[in-house]
């Protein structure tokens, strides 16, 4: 099993919830992956960034296989223009 977290800080901490909703549209994408949760900063909570991912796939193919497909890109390209930073970690659990 493979972890893939991204965290994002947006331009404009307001469109969090614009990210998500792009975000929940990936899920189940592709075959393997079995965890796919979207979080946005809680107000009064402490938190770094605006907008979190975490996801579990059965393997480094399954990741393989989400990363290029093409709903998932067009994902990508649409927050890439919101975001400010983006931190990525991938680990085996």
């Amino acid at each position: 099993m493979l972890r893939h977290i991204v965290m994002w800080t947006l331009k404009r901490p307001e469109d969090a919830v614009k990210v998500k909703a792009l975000l929940d549209s990936c899920k189940g994408l592709v075959p393997g992956m079995h965890e796919f949760d979207v979080g946005i900063k809680t107000e009064g909570l402490e938190a770094n960034c605006d907008v979190v991912l975490v996801s579990t796939f059965e393997s480094q193919d399954a990741l393989a296989a989400y990363i290029p497909h093409p709903h998932h890109q067009g994902v990508v390209a649409q927050i890439r223009e919101m975001a400010a930073t983006r931190h990525v970690v991938d680990f085996n659990v």
